[in-house]
């Protein structure tokens, strides 16, 4: 840009500064929808129960830190954003770093709840069930096709095992009588 008029640089960090509040403003809705669908997501965990009264203030206790945390964050980027205003050397990786930093912070709020392990737990007992079920499922289809399942190969293991130790009982009162 050395040698360009003043009024033309003057426009190129002013469309500079436009893109970097659109990539920031951008940035930050991305983060709050992902933090607003993961909390969607762990209350969904409590749809069939509901945490006790501890839990839950435990619970709304670290989302408020969390929200903290994302306030700091666009702080931050304020800050970041008039420095490079103002002339200063700001790496457009900061933006990013002050990004990543943040979310980790704040999921980290909410995931050590009381009520996020809770919550956490009833969603991993709800899988199993829903394994146990398709499992039961492909058990039976297998079955119906005339393919082994795995009651029919269990069965055929203990009945295996039950022919090994019976054999080895032999074996030893044949040892003895051929020693006597």
């Amino acid at each position: 840009m050395t040698g360009s008029d003043p009024t033309e640089t003057q426009e190129n960090w002013a469309a500079m500064m436009d893109d970097m509040n659109d990539a920031v403003a951008r940035s930050f809705e991305q983060n709050m929808e992902a933090q607003a669908a993961f909390m969607d997501s762990w209350m969904g965990a409590f749809e069939d129960s509901v945490p006790d009264e501890e839990a839950v203030s435990e619970g709304v206790e670290g989302y408020g830190r969390a929200y903290e945390v994302w306030m700091d964050a666009a702080e931050q980027m304020t800050e970041r954003v008039a420095d490079a205003a103002e002339g200063g050397d700001v790496e457009p990786s900061e933006f990013r770093d002050i990004w990543l930093q943040s979310a980790n912070e704040a999921f980290s709020e909410v995931m050590s709840t009381t009520a996020f392990a809770a919550g956490t737990g009833q969603m991993v007992e709800q899988l199993m069930e829903l394994q146990q079920d398709a499992d039961e499922v492909s058990q039976d289809a297998l079955g119906e096709l005339g393919f082994a399942t795995r009651e029919n190969v269990d069965e055929v293991a203990r009945r295996l095992i039950e022919l090994e130790r019976r054999q080895h009982e032999v074996s030893k009162k044949l040892d003895r009588l051929l020693e006597e």
